[in-house]
């Protein structure tokens, strides 16, 4: 064990250098890999498809912050599956397990398939059908600090395919956590995707989505409900969006900015309804992910999103729905099962 936390460590520094050298040595380049963000729990997508202070034995809560595993966590194995935006087919499987007093550990890969889009090259001319794919392969670790701070890291590798062209990047998600089981508190606070490339796409570099994250999550006094507010995008303040206006001259594009837009567009906030540990409902509200569709086919209901779940004895299941837009909304599936009670009923001979 401690040679695997001295490997942790040293991939760790590793990957701070290779970020902080990366972008000291890329002036002009544009943000890619935004698959890493897309969460594989149904639950977190039920609360607004990012949620690093969810309090939960589930062992898909470790690609939002790796501190949210633990000793707690049976040995589980989880699968998923997202219909993204009405047209990507994603799936995942992940396995974790206590260690210890202390530890946990957990592996996992994902796929994204975005289905067919129609290649062109640089003068038009149509070049057929393409299929663009990314696979992840991550492993994490976490650590209780003391008897409230726990901490984690999440190793992962990338790759993207796309079309002719092909590449290869390494991240690291670190992330703590306070719980306090007296109060059903929790804070959090996630240093997502440091890393870089391995492999550019034809030469050209890519950054990766850095992110600081701030999130809690708490109960209601003494009744079942939960309030949490997640904080993201705190790397820049400014993250303005457009709209469609209509003025003297038509319909025209405007730029929206300002104070409360920006506060609100790093924010998230969901609510929670949890029966005993074996059902919960959740509903939460994206602002950023509304406003992101203003400029397009956008409803009401955009940047909402709803989610159940259940427990019956080592079986879990999770569904949950986000509305981004009328023509492209999103279905999440969690299917999970703790090998423990396997173990426990071969034991007893059954």
């Amino acid at each position: 064990m401690k040679v695997f936390k001295r490997g942790i460590l040293t991939a760790v520094v590793a990957l701070l250098a290779l970020s902080a050298g990366t972008r000291a040595a890329a002036q002009n380049t544009s943000a890619a890999y935004g698959f890493l963000d897309v969460p594989t729990s149904a639950h977190v997508v039920g609360l607004g498809g990012n949620n690093i202070a969810l309090i939960d034995e589930d062992v898909s809560l470790s690609d939002q912050n790796p501190a949210l595993i633990g000793p707690e966590l049976d040995k589980q194995m989880e699968v998923n599956y997202m219909l993204y935006m009405a047209q990507g087919n994603f799936a995942g499987f992940r396995y974790g397990m206590g260690v210890g007093d202390h530890s946990a550990w957990a592996a996992g890969i994902r796929y994204m398939d975005y289905g067919f889009f129609d290649g062109y090259d640089e003068n038009g001319v149509a070049t057929g059908k393409f299929k663009p794919t990314d696979f992840i392969i991550e492993g994490t670790y976490s650590r209780d600090i003391t008897s409230r701070w726990r901490g984690g890291v999440n190793l992962k590798v990338a790759y993207s395919g796309y079309e002719d062209y092909s590449a290869w990047a390494m991240a690291a998600d670190l992330g703590v956590n306070y719980y306090d089981p007296e109060k059903d508190l929790s804070f959090s606070v996630v240093l997502r995707n440091m890393g870089g490339q391995i492999k550019r796409f034809g030469g050209r570099y890519s950054r990766l989505p850095f992110d600081i994250q701030l999130g809690y999550m708490q109960s209601i006094g003494n009744s079942p409900f939960q309030v949490s507010i997640t904080a993201n995008n705190l790397t820049k303040w400014s993250i303005p969006y457009y709209s469609y206006n209509n003025g003297a001259e038509g319909e025209v594009i405007v730029k929206k900015s300002g104070f409360f837009r920006n506060l609100f567009r790093h924010l998230i906030f969901g609510v929670q309804y949890e029966a005993a540990g074996k059902f919960y409902a959740a509903l939460a509200y994206n602002y950023k992910t509304a406003t992101d569709m203003s400029s397009f086919n956008h409803s009401f209901l955009s940047g909402f999103s709803l989610g159940v779940g259940f427990k019956v004895k080592y079986f879990r299941a999770d569904v949950a729905y986000a509305i981004p837009h009328k023509k492209g909304s999103t279905l999440a599936v969690n299917l999970s099962y703790t090998l423990t009670g396997v173990v426990e009923r071969a034991a007893r001979g059954q």
